[in-house]
């Protein structure tokens, strides 16, 4: 039987110097995705309240069918006021919502990181971010807002003390529209526990109603907390 013909010395110092190669590169590329991984800020939306609290709430609000949006405008509530020094709620809320935010001498934001809690986007331009009010405008009329004096609507649009503001990605806000949890959810499942809390928090703190269906899907969406 003939023997095996030796691989030449040259040959094999090649084929371990190229073994090294792909285990240095392997190493580096698991590095800057471990790095990635540790520098990504999870995206999800902080509970005001604990669950338990949230439907102790959720069973103290009204139950209603929507009221008529007659006489409803964006401009009946008064939105982007300013709330602390030259900076409106809406920069605060990027201010506050964001990370390394640069603004300028009149407290307009020109750069910084925002994740979007919503589907868990990342964007650095903050022309690509809104500020959701978690309950909508709209929502908030035909659950009662329409009887309010414009000075309550005005507190209402620019609450940063309440879970109301929420700094999220444009184009989902945008789908999200006036609607509430019985038609609309965020794409991340992950987030409806926190959703469904600080939604119940707002509602009861300023006395609005839910429509059947509406407390039904909270409830359900309480159930992942």
């Amino acid at each position: 039987m003939a023997r095996p013909k030796a691989i030449p010395l040259r040959t094999r110092l090649l084929l371990a110097l190229t073994a090294l190669i792909v285990l240095s590169l392997t190493a580096v590329a698991v590095g800057w995705l471990e790095s990635r991984s540790a520098d990504a800020t999870p995206a999800d939306i902080a509970p005001a309240n604990d669950p338990g609290t949230a439907r102790a709430q959720l069973a103290e609000l009204e139950v209603r069918p929507g009221r008529p949006m007659a006489g409803y405008s964006r401009d009946s509530f008064p939105h982007w006021a300013t709330v602390e020094g030259q900076c409106n709620a809406r920069e605060a809320v990027l201010k506050r919502d964001g990370q390394d935010v640069v603004v300028d001498g009149r407290c307009r934001v020109v750069s910084g990181r925002w994740v979007s809690p919503f589907d868990g986007a990342t964007w650095t331009e903050p022309t690509d971010v809104d500020i959701d009010h978690l309950v909508p405008l709209a929502n908030a009329w035909r659950s009662g807002a329409g009887e309010w004096s414009k000075v309550q609507r005005r507190e209402f649009a620019n609450d940063m003390v309440r879970p109301q503001l929420i700094a999220v990605t444009d184009n989902v806000n945008q789908a999200k529209g006036d609607q509430g949890p019985d038609t609309w959810k965020p794409p991340l499942i992950s987030t409806w526990c926190g959703y469904s809390v600080n939604w119940i928090a707002v509602k009861h703190h300023y006395k609005l109603s839910v429509n059947p269906a509406e407390k039904t899907e909270l409830g359900k969406m309480l159930d992942r907390c």
